[in-house]
């Protein structure tokens, strides 16, 4: 029997899956969660063996939600569900320990075949992405995807209380991850870091804005 939690900051997705799911009789969703600490709560209440995690959540995001899900629990398995096919963040996903890379409007069999195979102990891939690995390079494990985010914000000359008030976080919050940016991108001062995200504004705007409407 898998038992399922589902991580998801929207009530309505989770309504869905959940009807996509109901007619697999060896899954029983035990537990669902909005958000980081909701997540780590229900963990321990309900005991799940597996969790179909979205990747773009407010704060903390789904990657980063993994890694802090598989401290608590080393065996669990996690699939990373995602609307978009961004090779960097499926990258990402399975490097935190995530055993599966879900496209959400793939078919509900695909997503029931993936919660089989990484429940009897593989993994999955949507087909797309898995074309899009093989060519790809390896990530750059510099920046964590908010501070992707925040980056392409400074790119398109937002301040920190605009880049607080479009990613719902502090001010305070995103001065740190500003910090956070200068520190392993050894630039000196804010100037130099507003210079590099301008150089490399064409290459993330791609993919680093389109995490916080996941």
């Amino acid at each position: 029997m898998i038992r399922l939690m589902l991580v998801d900051d929207h009530p309505l997705v989770r309504d869905g899956l959940r009807a996509r799911l109901s007619s697999a009789p060896d899954i029983t969703v035990v537990g669902e969660a909005g958000d980081a600490t909701a997540a780590l709560e229900t963990l321990q209440v309900c005991q799940p063996n597996l969790v179909l995690m979205d990747i773009g959540m407010k704060d903390v995001n789904g990657i980063e939600l993994t890694a802090m899900l598989l401290q608590r629990m080393p065996g669990l398995a996690i699939i990373m569900l995602s609307m978009y096919d961004n090779v960097e963040y499926a990258q990402r996903a399975l490097a935190a320990g995530a055993r599966g890379y879900v496209l959400k409007d793939a078919p509900s069999q695909e997503i029931l075949t993936a919660l089989h195979n990484v429940a009897s102990g593989g993994s999955h891939i949507s087909a797309s992405m898995m074309q899009q690995l093989f060519r790809a390079p390896a990530p750059r494990n510099l920046l964590s995807m908010r501070e992707q985010d925040i980056l392409s914000f400074l790119a398109n000359g937002k301040s920190s209380k605009q880049i607080a008030r479009e990613l719902d976080l502090s001010v305070r919050t995103v001065e740190s991850h500003r910090q956070s940016i200068r520190r392993k991108l050894d630039l000196e001062t804010q100037a130099d870091l507003i210079k590099y995200a301008l150089e490399k504004a064409g290459s993330l705007q791609g993919s680093s804005r389109s995490r916080p409407v996941d």
